[in-house]
């Protein structure tokens, strides 16, 4: 039996991620990939890279390392109205001044994808690691899209398994030969409870698993962290709204 702590979406957010670290560590679990967007929105941008160099953790390069590493331009995005648009440019252009340039530099060299194939008996596992999609790092990939097309170019690679990250909900789904599993986010959920989430997959030569975990952390502690800092008021008020921890 392998068992694959899968985490994703940080956004700087260090106490959630340390939360989520201990969780998988108390489990037992030494095998973890991280599905990127270390960066921006909450304080400790540098600090959440640090932690994951320290733990050799291997990391993809999500849509937001992307912007910093390259300081690419801000585009705007459909699904945002005038105020958080504007609280975005903010964050993002924060992350830009305050991520180091060592930092900056490591993120640049991040994979857009990695692909796990695990031997089990007669049995191969194959699970491919994106951010996002596998044609984009911005494409969301919810649980509603459909998936049929998308099952049909993954079984023509022998992939049992896509895990992404990117819309910050978390699901477990299945098409036809294809297991579809979103692990939602560590630092930044957009689920009702806010909680630090990531997902488990276990996998033996008889079947496969998959476990959505979720973490309490002191999101009170880090919201007040957001506050004291130069990072706009908006995303400490986003992690308040439905929870009371």
């Amino acid at each position: 039996m392998i068992q694959i702590a899968i985490i994703s979406d940080i956004h700087a957010n260090l106490i959630a991620l340390d939360a989520v670290l201990t969780d998988i560590k108390n489990r037992g679990l030494t095998q973890i990939y991280c599905l990127g967007d270390l960066v921006d929105f909450a304080p400790w941008g540098n600090e959440v890279i640090d932690r994951i160099q320290e733990k050799n953790i291997p990391c993809l390069l999500g849509n937001h390392d992307q912007r910093i590493a390259f300081d690419e331009a801000i585009i705007p995005l459909p699904h945002h109205d005038v105020i958080e648009t504007s609280n975005r440019e903010i964050a993002i252009n924060i992350s830009k001044k305050e991520i180091s340039a060592p930092h900056k530099k490591w993120l640049a060299t991040l994979p857009y994808n990695i692909e796990l194939t695990f031997k089990l008996g007669t049995s191969l596992r194959k699970i491919l690691l994106v951010h996002a999609s596998l044609q984009s790092n911005d494409e969301y990939i919810h649980e509603s899209t459909p998936k049929h097309a998308l099952s049909t170019q993954l079984k023509q690679r022998a992939i049992d398994i896509l895990v992404m990250g990117h819309t910050h909900h978390s699901y477990i789904q299945q098409d036809g030969d294809v297991l579809f599993i979103n692990g939602g986010s560590v630092g930044r959920s957009k689920e009702k409870d806010r909680k630090a989430t990531y997902a488990i997959i276990t996998l033996s030569h008889k079947e496969i698993n998959a476990e959505i975990v979720k973490v309490d952390y002191p999101i009170t502690a880090v919201a007040n962290a957001i506050y004291e800092s130069n990072i706009p008021d908006f995303y400490g008020d986003f992690l308040l709204a439905n929870n009371t921890l």
